[in-house]
């Protein structure tokens, strides 16, 4: 029996965070069966960005794509990352549709929810517990990992006695941007383990600045029973460390070894190299290790997000200014951890300080709304120079954001009536109402090729007829001395060719 297990991010973490998230569903069906039956403690398939980007990009059905991979995991549990009262969306929404969500989630074939806020807030985790407790699921709950001077092994030891006290059936450490060390690892491991014997305690890290591998090592020689991991054409970067590097780490002690079969696993890598080369316009770019984020604390694709602001703005060589100022602003507001939606609400803000030349000049929606308690509680007070600055004499809430929400169910219903065609089209459209819209109505007039695909089509044969018309073009004349009239055609039917 297997003492330490592995779950698997490749179809959802994996290339969320090497490939802008855009694997297909037909690109997972292929090898589903090969991947259940390897051993896996998990399959992590759905939730994080992967629901927003089947509707919007690559107009596909999130749902089905759920359905269709429960169908070939018949031994292993599906998992997913569902941001707590933020559900699969960037806002809070009702109660009713965090129950509703997660019903369905399980119904459709969802097994094991890992659970976070962004601001390590308890109470917008409580709702999302109950649900998933409910329908049936297993209830992950997930420490959102960051450093700070007011962020200590005690205090995030004490959010694990949190969630356990709340229900949850299991313990992730989830480490966003790489930043957890090995030997902090081995503390937050140990102080969980001692308290709460026969929890289960999973890591979650990416390998952006090299930490990971060395802080899983630890992590499970303190008592860490399952660690995240990706196949290794879809790992390390941004992503997570590679599967094969682990397995075969831990396969020298016998009490640690994962069980998993080396040579499957070799032909899972060979499936997803040839997967990978398919969407390489989507890759980030930020390949191998980068130790800066150990200091300046931002995730990869935060940092694709700040340069792409200030490259609209032509100010892209003050990215260094503005990795600085993101730390002030984080600092200002209460050391939240960078993950979405904290990390561009920050990212943001930084940006428009150094573009204005003035702190706080101009403040995001988002800002004000993170200041007045909208997005939950900080981790220590936003100090009131600082409230000032950002809200004027308004005052920030002291309870629950959700607690403000109306149910949205019904109204939703009435809203999609005229496209959805069940419960969880109702679902998409409150998660996302423009884009889900859309969607359906795309679906209803018969689908088609997704508009990426539609666009490099198009593209390909504007440049195939450009290349047709140059080879019938006749040969340019010789230009006589002195007379340059042809030289800029030349020029152009030199470049088409």
């Amino acid at each position: 029996m297997a003492k330490v297990g592995i779950m698997e991010t490749a179809i959802r973490d994996g290339h969320q965070s090497l490939l802008a998230t855009r694997m297909r569903t037909e690109d997972m069906i292929p090898v589903l069966e090969l991947m259940d039956s390897i051993g896996y403690h998990s399959i992590e398939c759905w939730g994080g960005a992967t629901f927003d980007t089947c509707l919007r990009f690559l107009k596909e059905d999130p749902w089905e794509r759920l359905r269709e991979i429960k169908k070939r995991l018949k031994n292993t549990p599906t998992q997913m990352l569902l941001r707590g009262q933020n559900a699969v969306g960037y806002r809070h929404y009702a109660d009713d549709v965090i129950y509703e969500f997660c019903d369905r989630a399980v119904q459709n074939g969802m097994d094991i929810f890992r659970i976070f806020d962004a601001l390590n807030d308890t109470r917008n985790l409580e709702t999302a517990f109950r649900a998933v407790k409910k329908a049936g699921g297993h209830v992950q709950g997930a420490i959102c990992y960051t450093t700070s001077p007011v962020h200590t092994v005690d205090s995030f030891a004490k959010l694990a006695d949190d969630m356990i006290a709340m229900g949850a059936d299991s313990i992730a450490i989830k480490d966003m941007a790489g930043l957890l060390s090995p030997m902090m690892a081995k503390q937050i491991v140990e102080a969980i383990r001692k308290k709460h014997p026969t929890i289960l305690i999973q890591m979650h890290c990416h390998d952006t600045s090299g930490f990971s591998e060395m802080a899983y090592l630890m992590g499970v020689q303190a008592g860490a029973n399952v660690i995240d991991c990706a196949i290794s054409p879809l790992a390390g970067g941004t992503s997570q460390p590679a599967t094969e590097t682990l397995v075969a780490s831990l396969a020298e002690f016998p009490e640690y070894a994962t069980g998993l079969d080396m040579e499957k696993l070799r032909q899972l890598a060979d499936y997803f190299r040839g997967v990978r080369r398919k969407y390489w316009k989507f890759e980030s770019g930020l390949l191998g290790v980068d130790a800066g984020v150990i200091s300046h604390q931002v995730p990869g694709g935060m940092i694709s997000n700040l340069v792409g602001q200030l490259r609209e703005q032509g100010a892209e060589h003050k990215l260094p200014e503005v990795l600085e100022e993101n730390a002030r602003v984080r600092a200002d507001l209460g050391y939240p951890p960078l993950v979405t939606p904290s990390s561009q609400i920050v990212g943001t803000q930084a940006v428009l300080n150094v573009l204005t030349g003035k702190r706080y000049a101009t403040v995001t929606r988002e800002t004000r709304n993170l200041a007045k308690g909208m997005y939950g509680r900080t981790t220590v007070p936003i100090a009131p120079d600082i409230l000032k600055q950002l809200l004027g004499d308004e005052q920030p809430i002291d309870h629950r954001p959700a607690d403000d929400l109306e149910p949205e169910m019904e109204k939703a219903k009435a809203e999609i009536a005229d496209l959805a065609e069940n419960i969880d089209d109702v679902l998409s459209y409150v998660m996302f109402p423009q884009v889900a819209r859309e969607f359906f109505q795309w679906r209803r007039e018969g689908g088609g090729p997704e508009r990426e695909l539609v666009a490099a089509v198009v593209g390909a044969m504007t440049i195939s007829e450009k290349k047709q018309q140059a080879a019938a073009a006749p040969a340019p004349a010789i230009i006589p001395n002195g007379d340059t009239s042809n030289w800029r055609s030349f020029g152009r039917l030199r470049q088409m060719r």
